[in-house]
This record gives structure tokens, sequence and C-alpha cells, in this order.
């Protein structure tokens, strides 16, 4: 992972970014079919110069929530506005600090439980290097500040604490689970618990009540980002980068049914032997009975996007298919559909630069055309594109490197 500040200076030697937003643009001549969407329309989000990291969650209403990142001050803000293609609602900040862990990989992120009580968490500093805790505060229906800071992990370790999802759940609950390195060091009976990465989360009441962290893998990647969905009976999907003890790092779904947690279920033995972290994790959807992951592997030296189905509520999933055009970057998202295919967007390289692209996923067919959304082709990255899906169509938003550095967003129809 790199550092906030030594990414700026990357990319200020890297040079200028270019941004082309395109409706009609494609990759190749095989690209001329049916377009994933219709139509692409340029938004305005209420974001001040420099912003970073978006994160979106869609609202009940129609409306979405988006986060950022900016400059503030001798620090930076994290900041929420909500609203869409109809406008937005004055930006909001959540903390403006100069302790503020900020990077590209791990960022802070927004949701709200059905009461319209909005949850965020971002990242503080707590030492030297990668030391930094998960921080989460609520703000209440149309209230005027953010209620306490609190803290989903109890260990008081000096530690990496990040890459945290947060999902609201159908008892007006809200989970959050993270990447937990408080085991790093440690002295344990069990050798998974000694030098690794933990997948942790907590439950979180409407008032603001913590449950106790409880533990779910004892041994992931440690730096890919997680993903959480729920289905419609209620059942709790949490996908991301698991970790052997012969390092194979493939994609691993646990599910919760009933109160109960599972153990974790690789998606697909994609077999990728990496003794690193690719800071590259999944994304995952649900509908019905229906799951969709999304997830970048470079098994066999091959770079790659796959995508996976399942029709039992991540009990099991279907054969994977890959989406990608030879070049995967990765920096998955996804969104199910109705009809029980998926939207899935990733980044991949092609000869004019750093492309984000769309495709349409079915189960039974695989990836329909895949649609440029935007090219990058003069340095820096457009980072960790998020996708959020409303009634109406489909927001995507990213980072826009180059002199005039900031989030750009689009609004998009089926």
């Amino acid at each position: 992972m790199v550092r906030d500040h030594m990414r700026h200076s990357m990319i200020a030697v890297l040079g200028c970014g270019a941004f082309l937003l395109s409706v009609v643009a494609s990759l190749s001549p095989a690209n001329a079919g049916e377009k994933v969407f219709s139509t692409i329309a340029d938004m305005n989000p209420p974001v001040g110069p420099g912003a970073e990291e978006p994160s979106l969650f869609a609202l009940e209403d129609g409306r979405i929530l988006m986060s950022w990142t900016e400059p503030a001050g001798e620090g930076y803000a994290v900041r929420i506005a909500a609203g869409g293609v109809d406008g937005w609602s004055e930006p909001r900040t959540i903390i403006e600090s100069d302790t503020l862990f900020v990077n590209w990989a791990d960022f802070p992120s927004v949701a709200a439980f059905g009461d319209g009580t909005v949850v965020a968490h971002w990242l503080k500093e707590t030492g030297s290097g990668y030391d930094y805790d998960v921080n989460i505060a609520l703000l209440p229906d149309e209230g005027e500040t953010w209620g306490e800071t609190l803290t989903p992990h109890r260990d008081g370790s000096s530690a990496q604490h990040g890459f945290a999802s947060l999902l609201p759940m159908a008892d007006n609950t809200m989970l959050a689970v993270w990447l937990d390195g408080r085991a790093y060091g440690a002295d344990a009976a069990s050798p998974k618990a000694v030098d690794a990465m933990q997948l942790r989360g907590t439950v979180i009441a409407a008032d603001g009540t913590l449950s106790e962290d409880f533990l779910l893998d004892a041994l992931t990647c440690s730096c890919c980002q997680t993903s959480a969905a729920i289905a419609e009976d209620g059942t709790v999907l949490v996908a991301y980068r698991d970790r052997t003890e012969g390092e194979i790092r493939d994609i691993a779904v646990m599910r919760r049914a009933e109160g109960v947690w599972s153990d974790p279920l690789i998606v697909h033995d994609d077999g990728w032997e990496i003794s690193g972290c690719p800071v590259n994790g999944p994304a995952i959807d649900a509908k019905g009975k229906t799951a969709v992951v999304a997830w970048f592997t470079g098994a066999g030296g091959d770079p790659a996007i796959k995508v996976a189905f399942s029709q039992d509520t991540g009990l099991s999933f279907e054969s994977a298919v890959r989406i990608d055009q030879g070049n995967a970057v990765g920096r998955v998202d996804t969104v199910l559909l109705e009809d029980g295919s998926a939207v899935v967007s990733w980044v991949e390289w092609n000869d004019d630069g750093e492309v984000l692209l769309v495709c349409r996923v079915r189960p039974d067919a695989g990836c329909d055309t895949p649609q440029t959304v935007t090219l990058n082709n003069e340095g820096g990255s457009i980072n960790f594109p998020r996708m959020a899906r409303t009634r109406d169509g489909i927001y995507l938003a990213w980072y826009h490197p180059g002199q005039d550095a900031g989030i750009r967003m689009v609004f998009a129809t089926l």
C-alpha cells in the first residue's frame, strides 16, 4: 500500500492526468454491439478541490449517500452528502483532522439504517507506519451533529485495522467487518493466530451500542478490500481475499444465516499463490436468493477479472466466467439486477491508457459487450471506482488524477 502523501508526490512526478468521458466510446471493434448503458450523464458532485476516494450507498428514497476525503486545513476532512440527478444536500463534515489515515486503497464509507440513521466510518492513525484504527459515528435522521466516535475493535493494540465494510441488516442493526492486525507477532496456541491478518466483525445497534467484536477468519490477506451484502431472507454474505499457510490467496465468502456464521467457502479455486497482498479485493451483491461475486486474480501470471453467481444465497457458487479483455488491473465493483444479471465495473489497461469498463454479466450467458466509461491516459490512476444502484439507474464515481485532480461521477441508465 502507498501512504497518501507518498501517492500525491508520485502523481506530481507522473504529470497531469487526462480525463475523457464517453457515452459511445469503445475499446475495440468487438465493442460495437449493444451497450450496457443507454445513457451516461456527467454529474457534478458537491466536492471540494482535491477530493478523492468516493464511496456510495443507495438510499430507499432513490437518492444516494456519498462520502469522500478532501484536503482541509493542515490535514484532511471526511465529508458526506445525499442527492443525485435532482441535486445535492450541503456537504456535511464527519471529521477534520491532521491525524486521519488517508490512503488510495483503504478509505472511508457511508451507509444508513432503515430508520434513516446514517453511519460512517473513517481511519485514524494510532502510531507510525500502518498502525491505524477504524472509527465509526452515527448521525440520527435530521440530526445536526454526529454522535460519539465508536471503535468497533476492542483490542486496544497499535496495529492495522482497516478495509472495513458496513452492511444494514434486517433487524435495524448494522454489521461492520474489517481486517484486523492485532495478532501480528502475538503468542497464541494456534499458529494461524500469529503473524496473520484476521477478519473480524461487530454489530451496531441504531442507538450506537456495539456488540463484542468477533473473529470470522484467523488468516486472511492483509490489505484487500472487504465487501458485504444481504439476501432477501436476511442471510448475510461477506466476501474477502482469504489466505492459506501455503500463500494461496483466493476469494472466500462467509455467510450468516439464523445468527450462525459458516466456515469460509472459496468462490472459485483460482490457486493464486502470491507472497504478498495484491491490494485488490472482491465485490459482492445479493437480491432474492441470487448472489454475485466479482474479483481480480493473477493466478498463473495471467491477470483476470472473474464473476461467479450463487442461486442459493451463497451456499454454493456456479462456475466462474472471465470478463476482462486481457490486461486487467482489477478494482472491481458490482450491482445485481432484478433479472439475475449483474453490472460489473473494473479497471484495465489498453493501448490508449487506463480504462474504466462495465459489463452486464448473465449467469447463463456470461459477459455482454463491455463498455468504456472513462479513459485516463497521462498518469496517475483512477484508483477504486464505486457503484450504487437506485430505482432510476446506476451511479459511478472515481478519482480523476491530474492537474485538476478530484472526483468524477456519472449517472447511467440501463
